[in-house]
């Protein structure tokens, strides 16, 4: 099995409060900065292509740097499809698109894949519309570790409802070699704010976001894992060096 990362954005910034401050920005400081990206993923598994998250659709106009604004991405290195060709691949060749939700940095681009079956929270699939044959509204029947509702997509690879960040959040874990690939989209925008237990302001649901962060605290606690983030550096760089994130 291979990953990959497909990566869009690069040399970003994002401030303290705006990554830290979901519960309360008693304590935050707005001139603290952390690095910020964008990057989705790719699993190879020799039998299927299969994506995690879609970026923008192709020629999105990249933000302005703003200084002083909370969130910017950095500067734009390709569109979701050129990064997607880079890695060596064609659209046709994607068999599964596993969502984590519905925001359009994470699902825009799905258009461009006429033979995936996209899996996706059914809150989500709701939200944005989704119909379909190719679309697969989660079907959580069983638990995984310490999260409730799972779904095992093949062996080795789990769906994992994980509300909060949206009414349809999920998380994508991927047993591979004895380590846990944990993609989780925006339960947290940096792992500085995992580490630090705490919450970003975007969220549609502030307690089941403060129930999934806990879970996903507890399963890298208990598990191996390579914490796979979208919106900062760590998330490729966790990859490449397959570091174990210690909490």
């Amino acid at each position: 099995m291979t990953i990959k990362a497909i990566r869009m954005f690069d040399g970003g910034f994002m401030n303290q409060q705006f990554a830290f401050g979901g519960e309360s920005k008693e304590g935050t400081d707005e001139q603290i900065i952390y690095r910020s990206s964008l990057q989705n993923f790719l699993i190879d598994t020799g039998d299927e292509v299969i994506l995690i998250d879609t970026g923008f659709q192709n020629d999105m106009k990249a933000p302005e740097k703003k200084l002083g604004a909370p969130l910017y991405m950095g500067e734009k290195i390709a569109d979701y499809m050129d990064a997607f060709a880079a890695a060596g691949y064609k659209p046709e060749q994607v068999t599964k698109i596993l969502v984590t939700h519905k925001h359009p940095d994470h699902t825009a681009a799905l258009q461009y894949f006429p033979n995936a079956k996209v899996f996706i929270g059914p809150e989500d699939a709701d939200a944005m519309k989704l119909e379909g044959e190719n679309i697969v509204r989660a079907q959580y029947g069983e638990a995984y570790k310490n999260f409730p509702n799972a779904q095992q997509v093949i062996p080795g690879i789990w769906f994992i409802e994980a509300k909060g960040h949206t009414k349809g959040n999920s998380i994508i874990i991927v047993e591979c070699d004895g380590l846990y690939y944990m993609f989780h989209g925006d339960v947290t925008y940096c792992d500085a704010a995992l580490k630090a237990n705490k919450l970003s302001i975007v969220f549609e649901d502030k307690d089941a976001a403060r129930e999934t962060l806990d879970r996903v605290r507890q399963f890298i606690k208990e598990n191996p894992t390579v914490y796979l983030s979208t919106h900062c550096p760590e998330g490729y760089e966790n990859l490449e060096m397959k570091r174990v994130m210690k909490l």
